[in-house]
């Protein structure tokens, strides 16, 4: 390869195709998938990775996925070296060999250019069982892993073509539904897809320089990043982030504390004094957490860097094994990827000071619930289901810019279209009644947060249990550089005979009467700037538009709006900003 001429408009196109591939492979998943959890919410990642399973590129649908799969693809290189075939798909989930997340299940295809391994291709979505004591895998009671789940260590289930069927029934006699079978086959579906396409560009341009371009790519990847990081003053910073109750201990609280060092062109993220981990399911992987840290640093970084390995290089991430984030076997972890809000508040925190114009203000916290039961429409057929329309609220501001409202997964899709209406109608026996923005919920600033969301949905069917998990119930997403606070998040049952039960953030309610109305409110981001200094047409705009009320118009914004025409009082408003 030493003789081959690069071609940096080959590098070009090769990167360009690279991700090509993965979309495709996600739109695979997009259409082939059943589960709502994977085809409308998008609660999966797309890969490429070279024989070793160094990343190539990705495709994140969501981002805490980002750094899930390249860990997990080297293990099993590494285990199942020499004993690797084509025609060989691999399964894993297991927390305690890289996984992030136990129902977070991925399928692993090689690819052979010839007898050579060449690279693999490999998926990973949310399923909606994997086995565990609750329906959902979400068990809020469990302190140890087989309590949640069944864990699948990096097991070979497809040999050199042929279903190993013995593996794959030991797999799918402990998950629940028939449907995560089928979207297990939809994932190894989208690995072929992978395969082939990867197979084509080798066989296009040739193995010796698709190698040699690949590795020139990742380097100017690599460079790209370093660039990035030379932009943030040389120095240590430090940042917490809050986790309120751990599932098990009232009243507790946990701190995240981050020391950030940036030294010319690396950057390194040491998690050495976070909280210990903790007795409940309230735990977090050393992959979820890095994930986490990964997708918050890439929102401070040039979006148009590409996703291989080169833009991770330059990252450091020390995550010391018995902390909160990174929890000691054979602890509960299930709740980890929902650590990642309070990952991201003590980053943010920890850069604000020095990069202040690359920085948002807090997100909200996300607060989610699962139900389950069964679906009296289909001879009481067993349902799961995320509500995903309702789980996120409004994101932070930043400079010149206000936060986006209800980002819901922060996916492909996207805050209000992350679950559609009459699916969800058909998908459970549940009856929507309304879902909006709530107004004054959005933090003010010179730039407002992101609005929050209400969802409110009538019980349907039998035998009905919710799981709700999350946080953002106690701290408000905060504001920056005088923005102030969003909104805090709540959910409440109000059964049929009156009684309204208010479930804690992490709580597990069984035996929900039909009937039963579910109510829950996403908080909104936290504000940019001062309030004052926010353009007066544009609250008068946001008074007339339901984002912000006139009283609030008025208090925080000094801004008066005439109650009858809903016109800006310019005479008004210049006495209440003069004072």
């Amino acid at each position: 390869m030493s003789d081959i001429v690069i071609d940096k408009v080959l590098v070009s196109i090769l990167g360009r195709a690279l991700k090509a591939i993965t979309d495709e492979m996600s739109l695979s998943m997009e259409k082939t998938t059943r589960s709502p959890i994977l085809c409308e919410a998008k609660d999966f990642v797309t890969g490429l990775y070279d024989a070793e399973g160094g990343m190539l590129e990705q495709t994140e649908n969501l981002p805490i996925l980002s750094f899930s799969l390249s860990p997990v693809c080297a293990h099993i290189a590494e285990k199942f070296r020499g004993n690797v075939f084509p025609g060989d798909v691999f399964f894993h989930n297991d927390v305690f060999t890289l996984g992030n997340q136990n129902n977070d299940v991925a399928a692993f295809k090689p690819i052979f250019s010839g007898e050579e391994l060449v690279g693999w291709s490999a998926t990973k979505g949310h399923q909606a069982d994997i086995g565990g004591n609750v329906r959902g895998g979400y068990n809020p009671n469990a302190t140890e892993v087989w309590q949640e789940a069944l864990r699948i260590p990096a097991v070979k289930v497809v040999e050199r073509g042929v279903v190993r069927q013995d593996v794959w029934d030991l797999i799918f006699a402990n998950v629940r539904l028939d449907i995560v079978q089928e979207d297990m086959r939809a994932e190894i579906g989208a690995c072929t897809v992978g395969e082939r396409r990867f197979i084509a560009l080798i066989e296009k341009y040739g193995l010796d320089v698709f190698r040699a371009h690949t590795d020139d790519l990742i380097e100017a990847t690599r460079k790209m990043m370093q660039a990035e990081i030379r932009g943030i003053p040389n120095g240590t910073y430090h940042g917490e982030g809050s986790v309120y109750y751990d599932g098990k201990n009232v009243g507790s609280k946990y701190q995240i504390r981050v020391a950030i060092t940036v030294e010319d062109e690396a950057i390194t993220f040491d998690y050495s004094d976070t909280d210990p981990q903790t007795d409940a399911f309230v735990n977090g992987t050393y992959t979820s957490s890095a994930s986490a840290t990964v997708l918050t640093f890439l929102q401070m970084v040039d979006p148009d860097i590409p996703h291989n390995r080169g833009m991770v290089d330059p990252l450091n991430i020390i995550i010391p094994e018995g902390t909160i984030l990174n929890a000691a076997y054979p602890k509960a972890t299930t709740f980890g990827n929902h650590l990642c809000p309070p990952n991201a508040d003590a980053i943010i925190r920890a850069l604000a000071p020095v990069i202040p114009d690359r920085v948002t203000a807090g997100w909200n916290n996300l607060l989610c619930s699962l139900s389950s039961g069964g679906d009296p429409r289909r001879g009481n057929a067993p349902y799961i289901d995320i509500l995903f329309m309702g789980l996120k609220g409004g994101s932070g501001a930043m400079r010149d810019c206000d936060g986006y409202d209800h980002i819901g997964m922060i996916d492909a899709s996207g805050g209000v279209l992350d679950q559609d209406y009459e699916m969800f109608e058909q998908q459970t026996p549940h009856t929507l009644i309304e879902h909006e923005y709530i107004t004054d919920s959005a933090g003010p600033g010179e730039h407002r947060g992101g609005l929050g969301v209400r969802t409110v949905y009538e019980v349907g069917g039998e035998d009905t249990q919710i799981v709700t998990f999350g946080d953002g119930d106690v701290e408000p997403a905060f504001g920056l550089n005088g923005g102030g606070s969003g909104t805090l998040n709540t959910i409440e049952l109000r059964y049929p005979d009156g009684e309204v039960v208010v479930p804690r953030s992490k709580d597990l309610i069984t035996g929900v009467p039909t009937g039963t109305i579910y109510r829950q409110d996403a908080g909104g981001g936290g504000g940019y700037g001062d309030p004052l200094d926010r353009p007066i047409e544009v609250v008068g705009r946001e008074v007339r538009n339901g984002v912000i009320s006139a009283q609030t118009a008025k208090d925080t914004y000094r801004v008066a709006i005439d109650p009858t025409t809903g016109i800006v009082d310019t005479d008004q408003t210049a006495t209440l900003r003069g004072s």
